[in-house]
């Protein structure tokens, strides 16, 4: 008897952590979803490119970098179908709440030096709690950097990813099958409200390529599985060192973008149009520091003449795009001007869209100043928006379709709750172009007032083009000339 008990406490036990797991899963899917509608709504568009490349079964580490704080995980965990397990600070699990949805989400407590600098035996603790998941063939993902921050740059690889992977690996014998999966996350400008963004995610690693001599030479192994790990990301995001020549890619990337934008579009291209962009900054990046080290002379001159035209945009208070849009000034009039009269025509719809959107709009905004970090704003303008965004946004919409339902009932309030999304849209971006029209219109009024420097800054910014020009095709004729 009993061991017919122990036998069905066994198949009890066994019940029950299927559902349990199914619960989980159906749960992990439901708040996927949701940050995915909330990412949806923060960000024009989010582009993955090479998602294909993450294996579908089997343990996989994926390391990324970690320019937009919370952000960050969002966006990886939206673009993969597999479930992604996170590392998060102990600090999120101490309201009881928060720490059951997010145990249940598979996110991993970490115990960091700053949380508690004398929690060591916690940190071992999050290793193996890692192991486990990765051992039941599961995904986990990392930011080795480990912190995030306003600067677009890769900050320095720690060793935590690669040390946790080798030692794994290396339990198991070689024979686990981890995979390293490194990620690059861009954002075309992450502080702003419907930008677009962008997850490359790279070729896989395999952990035990690096388990050579691992016994004996650990950390010289760990260290090359790092540098790999890094040297991965770096290819998969635009990473510049140098300020002084990311200033200048920045310059030529406004100058000559379209033009390479073009000519890349004669032949056959399959990339995304963010993945496109990125591949043809880093081209321009490589270009920029090639000249840098073989011909520096020519890169100082550019550089000076590139800061005189600058210096003369911001005498004038207007943009190199402005300035190269009034070039076509008359197609610009007619344009504008049918702008103009298309404005006044959605002027009524864009109005019933900001009586509703400005108050939650007001609360995102006071959210963002009071909980952002400003030593990194930029990395948590996002994050911020996109909490607060929920909360606001889903509360006041739910307040006026309560009181809708509540004078005008049943189908009147459903097609109002519809139109709420549409219309706030809609008063987003009539109001960036209100705001654009505006722009254009000073532009062209100080440039009509002061023809002689239109002319000689439209001069200057010819010879800019012309230069970067001659250099690309110089590049690209040694390019044959080596093939």
């Amino acid at each position: 008897i009993g061991w017919g008990e122990g036998r069905g406490e066994g198949i009890r036990k066994f019940i029950w952590a299927i559902i349990t797991a199914t619960m989980d899963t159906k749960l992990y899917q439901l708040m996927r979803g949701v940050l995915g509608l909330a990412l949806g709504f923060y960000f024009r568009r989010i582009e993955r490119f090479h998602a294909g490349r993450v294996p579908t079964t089997g343990p996989i580490l994926l390391t990324a970098n970690h320019p937009n704080s919370v952000t960050d995980p969002f966006v990886i965990g939206a673009s993969l179908p597999r479930k992604v397990n996170f590392m998060a600070t102990v600090q999120m699990f101490r309201f009881a709440p928060l720490k059951w949805l997010l145990l249940r989400c598979g996110v991993i407590p970490v115990n960091r030096l700053k949380d508690d600098p004398k929690g060591m035996r916690s940190v071992m603790d999050t290793f193996e709690a890692v192991y486990r998941v990765l051992e039941r063939g599961e995904a986990v993902a990392l930011f080795p950097e480990g912190i995030t921050h306003d600067d677009p740059q890769l900050k320095e690889v720690k060793t935590g990813a690669a040390r946790m992977a080798l030692e794994l690996e290396h339990r198991h014998g070689g024979k686990l099958g981890l995979q390293i999966v490194p990620v690059g996350l861009t954002f075309s400008a992450k502080e702003i409200y419907r930008s677009e963004a962008l997850a490359n995610f790279g070729q896989p690693i395999r952990a035990a390529d690096f388990l050579v001599d691992y016994e004996t030479q650990r950390k010289e192994c760990i260290r090359k599985l790092s540098a790999e790990i890094e040297a991965r990301i770096q290819a998969l995001i635009l990473h510049i060192p140098d300020l002084e020549q990311a200033r200048v890619i920045a310059a030529v990337k406004r100058l000559y973008l379209e033009r390479l934008q073009v000519g890349d579009q004669v032949v056959e291209n399959t990339t995304t149009p963010r993945a496109n962009e990125l591949e043809l900054t880093q081209q321009i990046s490589a270009a920029v520091q090639q000249i840098y080290r073989t011909t520096p002379e020519v890169a100082q001159g550019f550089t000076t003449r590139l800061n005189r035209y600058e210096l003369w945009l911001a005498r004038l208070r207007i943009s190199d795009t402005e300035l190269a849009q009034f070039q076509n000034h008359g197609v610009r009039v007619r344009r504008n001007l049918l702008k103009t009269l298309l404005g006044l025509v959605l002027l009524p719809l864009a109005s019933y869209g900001w009586i509703f959107r400005l108050p939650p709009a007001l609360v995102v905004t006071w959210a963002v100043h009071r909980f952002a970090n400003p030593n990194v704003r930029k990395a948590q303008v996002s994050t911020a928006t996109i909490v607060a965004g929920v909360v606001a946004f889903g509360f006041f919409y739910a307040l006026y379709i309560a009181g809708c339902h509540w004078i005008f009932g049943w189908p009147a309030s459903l097609w109002f709750g519809l139109s709420l999304p549409v219309t706030g849209l809609i008063a987003h971006y009539y109001l960036l172009s209100a705001q654009k029209l505006g722009s254009a219109a000073r532009t062209t009024i100080i440039l009509l007032r002061a023809p002689s420097a239109a002319k000689r800054l439209i001069a200057m910014r010819r010879g800019l083009v012309a230069e970067i020009e001659a250099a690309h095709q110089g590049i690209v004729a040694a390019g044959k000339t080596n093939a």
